[in-house]
């Protein structure tokens, strides 16, 4: 045990109360660490993805012939390569729990959600070849209004981006489209008294920028799929078996024949 790693002084315990080195940090510090971008395969394909250039759009027509037969390209994928899912029954509850929206956040089936969408991908024999190739679709869009503000967003009449979405926790039950995921609320004690007995009265408003996380290794995934219908995954994630999962109601493929292994991640 290192002097960084003794217990502090005063301390009963071995682990509580020490600075424990990190069992991944010499690996990390001296590049032995493998993440997902330093995974190789025999033979092993490069993808590209083509990303949709508008916030809000729909989509008229693919054409991926041109990138079909390029030479070193393998495969050239759409939306139609995914299976499609049924809406959830209504009321249309969280899109985080519906596949019918977790596909199409995938890859844009009728129309493109935001700037940056994929929209179709290649797989070659070489990252410079795919990059090339992506080039070559041709997407032709009828481009809708959209809105970046959330509070314009919110509002009635915003254009709305998924039709078949209604907001939960209203009473009555609304049967409109809206922007609008849910409305939370919550009581305690007799508000208006409250502000009639309070001394002062304060007004804010406040807005705070999404955060993110932040991880700095390279995010990429290594698939192997086999003749005899398994399929393998290295992955930069946390959540092995929930990226099972996803995978296997994605493709419609059972859970026993997918195995995902986590690469290293940068953070999280």
């Amino acid at each position: 045990m290192n002097e960084e790693s003794k217990p502090r002084a005063g301390s009963n315990y071995k682990w509580v109360g020490s600075n424990t080195p990190r069992p991944d940090g010499v690996d990390k510090v001296t590049g032995r660490a493998r993440y997902g971008d330093d995974m190789i395969l025999p033979g092993m394909l490069h993808a590209k993805i083509l990303r949709s250039p508008h916030a809000h759009a729909k989509i008229i027509s693919i054409d991926t012939s041109e990138a079909e037969v390029m030479k070193g390209v393998k495969a050239v994928m759409t939306s139609a390569a995914i299976p499609d899912h049924p809406l959830s029954e209504p009321p249309y509850l969280p899109i985080i729990n519906d596949f019918h929206d977790i596909s199409r956040n995938v890859m844009a089936r009728e129309k493109v959600l935001y700037d940056g969408h994929a929209v179709a991908a290649v797989a070659a024999t070489s990252e410079s070849i795919a990059r090339k190739a992506v080039k070559l679709i041709k997407v032709e869009y009828e481009v809708l209004p959209h809105v970046l503000d959330p509070l314009e967003g919110a509002q009635p009449d915003a254009p709305i981006l998924h039709e078949h979405q209604y907001t939960a926790g209203t009473d009555p039950e609304t049967s409109q489209p809206s922007n609008v995921f849910r409305i939370i609320s919550g009581e305690r004690g007799d508000l208006e008294k409250g502000f009639a007995e309070a001394d002062e009265i304060i007004e804010r408003e406040f807005r705070s920028q999404p955060v993110h996380q932040g991880y700095i290794e390279p995010m990429a995934c290594v698939a192997a799929a086999s003749e005899d219908g398994t399929l393998e995954l290295w992955t930069s994630t946390q959540g092995h078996f929930v990226a099972r999962t996803l995978l296997a109601k994605l493709l419609n493929m059972d859970m026993a024949k997918i195995r995902v292994t986590a690469s290293e991640i940068g953070g999280g």
